[in-house]
């Protein structure tokens, strides 16, 4: 049977109300909230009986997966989405083959209990946006599928520490601090750089999704808040606090300095496009391609790997202000992060040079 859950436009956590039938459950795996475990108390303020030491863990979304892999490789039970093959090279061959089982979170494929179960979790986790709903979400699947399930904040103000309470959960906490001491110092970094960079000197900044480069995160968007964090001014302003779909006169008036794309096709046309030639950002050659191996450094999915972003960021927004070597920066994040450091072959790919 597959459950079927309304689409979000967080990336972090689902925005629904969970719709779990009763129902009986193949005796796939034993239950796992009757052991002696442990008792963690989540960012929800759920208290969770989790395993002491958690050795076969479910990722209910992309920025979870992504922690996971960063924290605790070992014990993944398989990935959200399929990796992409252009990921492979920079991650540890020891997940490469591990089964794409869908997701709990997000938007995208659901996840069918039965296959949950057969995948034998004792822990499900969730990283991203926390409410009353995905509260309801963990409590609902936590009843059906006798599994603990723990929700940590994903927000980037919140990020060192969501690290560190992931890895507590995980029984990784030495591995947790050497991450969250690295994203401190990145964040500091960050911090220094526009203490030298007066508001008059920051840019502002149009993220163009999609191949017409008309879908974009607004102000304040869990997607755009890597963009906001790095001192970039996002001149789209609207209701939402998620994906908007704008025009091309839209994007005209606020006649943005720069644009950041994850659209290979938009990046590549955009410069033959009649309606988006006198934008300031087109006009004068500064729209830039993000990278996104082995995840996107600008919000797919937004995890930890946006601090490899903010690093590419502070380059590409202040590059008579950024401090140290750009290639250098981002091949010892991938190193601390994802165990694997890019030769000059990998990182002139992953950087488009």
């Amino acid at each position: 049977m597959k459950h079927v859950f309304p689409r979000s436009l967080t990336g972090g956590a689902l925005v629904l109300a969970l719709a779990l039938p009763a129902l009986t459950l193949p005796a796939l795996a034993p239950p796992a909230l009757a052991f002696d475990g442990r008792t963690v108390t989540d960012s929800t303020g759920r208290e969770v009986q989790v395993p002491v030491d958690p050795a076969r863990v479910f990722a209910a979304g992309p920025p979870a997966a992504t922690l996971l892999y960063t924290l605790k490789p070992e014990a993944m039970v398989g990935w959200v989405n399929p990796l992409r093959p252009d990921s492979l090279p920079y991650l540890a061959p020891e997940v490469h083959d591990l089964p794409a089982l869908g997701r709990l979170t997000g938007r995208g494929d659901t996840l069918n209990l039965e296959v949950l179960l057969a995948a034998g979790p004792d822990l499900i986790v969730d990283y991203g946006t926390v409410s009353d709903t995905y509260v309801d979400l963990a409590n609902r699947v936590q009843e059906q599928a006798n599994l603990p399930y723990v929700l940590i904040d994903g927000s980037f103000a919140s990020l060192p520490q969501g690290i560190r309470a992931m890895a507590d959960v995980l029984a990784v906490p030495e591995r947790g601090e050497e991450l969250a001491a690295h994203a401190e110092a990145t964040l500091a970094g960050v911090d220094a750089l526009l203490a030298n960079v007066p508001e008059a000197d920051r840019p502002t900044v149009y993220f163009a999704r999609g191949p017409e480069g008309l879908e974009t995160p607004a102000r304040g968007s869990i997607n755009a808040e890597i963009i906001e964090r790095v001192g970039g001014i996002n001149v789209v302003v609207a209701e939402t606090r998620g994906l908007a779909t704008v025009s091309p006169e839209q994007v005209q008036a606020w006649a943005p300095e720069v644009i950041i794309t994850i659209d290979r096709d938009f990046a590549a046309n955009v410069g033959t496009m009649p309606e988006w030639q006198d934008i300031p950002a087109v006009a004068n050659g500064r729209v830039y391609l993000a990278p996104s191996a082995p995840f996107g450094f600008i919000d797919s999915p937004p995890s930890v790997n946006r601090l490899a972003g903010l690093i590419w960021l502070s380059h590409i927004l202040y590059p008579d202000h950024a401090e140290g070597d750009l290639r250098s920066g981002i091949a010892d994040f991938h190193e601390v992060f994802y165990g694997v450091r890019p030769d000059d072959t990998a990182m002139a790919a992953l950087l488009g040079e």
